[in-house]
């Protein structure tokens, strides 16, 4: 078939880019930067240069495709309509614009975010079917653009909402695996809070199989390990994954919340908006962020293969192999 993917030249839009390749899909990638879509146009994708707010690029991309993964947003902003604007707005645009162009569209894919729905209770796992709460600008970006989706009439889509993802080519855990391999690690809150997880390659497979399951039209799922894993616990796993065991640095809200707060504030005066910023620590310190993936099992066949223990050895492997760590 063939496919449009958005956001392929980032952290999970390469996995599902190149997934789509392996099964000799045609693929098309629509990317602000021809040098970092160069690996995948070797790889046989086709590069559109443009962004979410250019129609014209939209069309090009989106033109006679059967499946598009949308996977562009921002994860960083300063202000919660910059959110809106790419998360929501990037997302109706585009959905109306391959519903227009391309005549035997058989699936939307949306790829949101578990901070759409937002925290659980600690040992409580949430469905599809759980009230929304989010509790960030970012997560109701993300709610607003699955709600743009299912408002474009006719328009077959699926919503896949993962939780944080980790694996090789990501910047954001690099941090913590760095911080392991030099002895420490600091967690928010006690370590306690408890999280879904799930590894990159995994999700690509979960977020293919949402485009071509025939049963997923119109339904949301939850793409996690099963698992359910203290900050601390993780910590603690990725620092066996490189060698270590840190000594575990708490961070009581009291306290993390000012520095965090600094740090937004200085990357926000640069105009470069940072994931640590004191709206996101409502997400650091909420108790549980913990989701349930049945309906994948059931509907996409999909098991998330990789626990936190040898995803992370994995992802160190991925990290050493590229000079990062």
């Amino acid at each position: 078939m063939k496919a449009l993917v958005t956001g392929a030249t980032g952290f999970v839009g390469s996995h599902v880019a190149e997934a789509l390749l392996a099964r000799g899909d045609d693929v098309v990638v629509l990317a602000r930067s021809a040098g970092l879509a160069a690996p995948l146009e070797e790889r046989g994708a086709a590069v559109v240069l443009g962004r979410l707010d250019d129609d014209a690029a939209l069309e090009r991309a989106a033109s006679g495709v059967d499946v598009v993964y949308h996977l562009a947003g921002v994860t960083a902003a300063a202000r919660a309509e910059d959110f809106l604007r790419v998360n929501a707005e990037g997302a109706r645009r585009l959905a109306e614009t391959a519903l227009r162009v391309a005549p035997a569209l058989s699936r939307f894919v949306l790829v949101s975010s578990q901070a759409a729905l937002g925290p659980s209770e600690p040992g409580r796992r949430l469905a599809e079917a759980a009230p929304c709460h989010p509790v960030t600008a970012y997560g109701r970006s993300k709610l607003a653009g699955e709600e743009a989706v299912k408002g474009v009439a006719a328009l077959p889509w699926t919503i896949v909402r993962p939780p944080a993802v980790y694996g090789p080519r990501d910047k954001e855990f690099l941090k913590l695996f760095a911080m392991a391999a030099s002895g420490f690690a600091a967690v928010f809150g006690g370590g306690l809070q408890e999280v879904s997880l799930v590894y990159a390659p995994d999700l690509a497979d979960a977020i293919v199989r949402a485009g071509t399951a025939p049963g997923a039209v119109h339904r949301t799922y939850h793409a996690a390990h099963p698992e359910a894993v203290r900050t601390r616990d993780l910590a603690l796993a990725v620092g066996r994954a490189v060698g270590r065991k840190p000594f575990i640095v708490p961070f009581p809200g009291r306290v993390a919340t000012p520095i965090v707060g600094l740090i937004g504030a200085i990357a926000a005066s640069r105009g470069k908006p940072s994931v640590l910023n004191l709206d996101k620590m409502k997400e650091f310190l909420a108790p549980a962020w913990l989701i349930d993936s049945e309906a994948a099992a059931r509907d996409l066949g999909w098991r998330a293969a990789h626990g936190v223990e040898e995803g992370t050895r994995l992802t160190a492997q991925a990290y050493r192999a590229a000079g990062w760590l």
